[in-house]
């Protein structure tokens, strides 16, 4: 038995243990041996014109400096979600000198950014296609960049620079769009909300990673935020007169745990407690829990939405308290839908860029995190490919993945991304029927949703 003594060499030290790495290592060594197996992702559509290939490549790569330099800039000075003032004006100031005429503070939020670029086919939101290219910018609390959200900035915009420069021989329209707080404020959402996509017939945007991929599943993801209200009490001389909110909290927590050995591979419950009383000798009164919920699937989301609110409510039950439900304080955001017409165009064009894409299904859909692209991807087609910064190693939200995408192979991922954005936005303009397929493509994945309505259905009502 461990001694109660504190001077005692086994008392248990401060640091927690460190993870075994079994697990990953022979997961990394089936990637790798899947990796070496698969045949790069192309696609044999006839995209644009030689010429205008040329002029835009060269377009972006005389721009790279540029591009680096305001990559490395964001990296060093990083913002988080709605704070991103310095972050927008220096990608703002980029786009201005090279003759866009910006919108700042577009489309509901104080911090995003908006630009049009026309082509010879008319105005922005006339007959012609119009594809948006996005840009994020905001940082992780306490460690940057860690995201790489510094690459995607950069890379969007280079890409609507590098197409601006055709003038009026673009074949279609260009939305650029800065988007914050994609990191837990679901900006993209707002911004939908605030007429952001209307009139478009694509989106298309690039993520740094540890593997080049096209379509890599991201997890839709919703926040539930519990409040349990129970009755103080002194925990020594009166508790049968209290009604303990902390019981309740435990309780959830034991109903979660136990509801994960009935959860599909695919879906995710993680939990913080927020709130759980102030002193011992007091019965809590009240006690919070945040809860982020993930799931591969809209429809699997929506159900595990249900079953975590039976599991609170339960828990509200058996303690004799009341309960608070708070759902989505910023907007969900819906798993990620893949085109794959649009994903063969950037598998073909990184192949151009020396980089070869692995095809979907080699990377396991377990190392998957969520992005409020997922709401755009559901309201018209659209691309999210991830580009390689690091090794397969390395983690997104670490400082080291910060330190990968600031360093020389984020900002070759930066002006390849930027490359290879413009030419896939350029393919869709010019391709007629490479528009259709990515259409056909989106259709027959269900067609748009009406996302701000989609989970009206299961106890978002606030109390019960």
């Amino acid at each position: 038995m461990p001694s109660t003594d504190p001077h005692r060499p086994d008392r248990p030290g401060t640091q927690a243990q460190p993870p075994d790495g079994a697990y990953l290592a022979a997961l990394q060594a089936q990637v790798d041996a899947a990796a070496r197996a698969a045949r790069p992702l192309s696609s044999d559509a006839a995209g644009a014109p030689d010429d205008l290939v040329r002029e835009v490549v060269g377009a972006v790569e005389a721009l790279a400096p540029e591009l680096v330099a305001v990559s490395h800039d964001l990296a060093e000075h990083p913002e988080t979600a709605f704070e991103e003032h310095r972050s927008a004006g220096v990608l703002a100031e980029l786009a201005e000198r090279h003759g866009l005429a910006v919108e700042r503070g577009a489309h509901g939020l104080p911090t995003a950014l908006r630009a049009d670029v026309s082509g010879g086919a008319g105005d922005v939101g006339g007959d012609a296609p119009v594809v948006a290219v996005m840009s994020e910018y905001d940082a992780l609390p306490g460690i940057g960049h860690a995201c790489g959200h510094n690459v995607i900035g950069a890379a969007g915009l280079g890409a609507v620079l590098g197409l601006a420069s055709l003038g009026d021989r673009l074949p279609g329209g260009v939305r650029w769009l800065g988007t914050p707080a994609e990191e837990g404020g679901a900006g993209k959402e707002t911004m939908a909300r605030h007429g952001a996509l209307d009139g478009l017939d694509a989106a298309v945007m690039v993520h740094p990673f540890g593997y080049d991929v096209a379509e890599h599943v991201f997890l839709g993801r919703r926040q539930l935020r519990v409040t349990f209200h129970g009755r103080t009490a002194h925990a020594s001389a009166q508790p049968f007169m209290g009604r303990n909110a902390l019981d309740a909290v435990a309780l959830a927590y034991q109903g979660v745990g136990l509801h994960r050995q009935q959860m599909p591979p695919s879906d995710r419950l993680h939990c913080v407690v927020t709130e759980g009383g102030d002193r011992p000798n007091v019965l809590p009164g009240r006690a919070q829990m945040l809860f982020y919920l993930r799931s591969e699937h809209p429809e699997t989301l929506r159900v595990l939405s249900g079953r975590l609110h039976d599991i609170c409510r339960g828990a509200a039950l058996m303690t004799g308290c009341g309960l608070e439900t708070a759902w989505d304080e910023s907007p969900a955001t819906l798993p990620l839908r893949s085109n794959g017409p649009l994903a063969g165009r950037w598998g073909a064009r990184m192949l151009e860029r020396g980089r070869e894409v692995l095809p979907a299904g080699v990377v396991p859909s377990l190392l998957a995190a969520s992005t409020d692209f997922g709401n755009v991807s559901y309201r018209l087609p659209s691309l999210h490919p991830m580009i390689a910064v690091s090794d397969p190693g390395t983690s997104l939200h670490t400082r080291d993945f910060a330190t990968a995408a600031a360093g020389p192979a984020g900002d070759r991922a930066v002006v390849d991304g930027a490359v290879g954005l413009a030419l896939v936005v350029l393919d869709h303009l010019a391709d007629s029927d490479l528009r259709a397929a990515v259409h056909a493509d989106f259709a027959a994945a269900g067609g748009p949703v009406d996302v701000p309505s989609y989970f009206d259905a299961p106890a978002a009502d606030g109390a019960a």
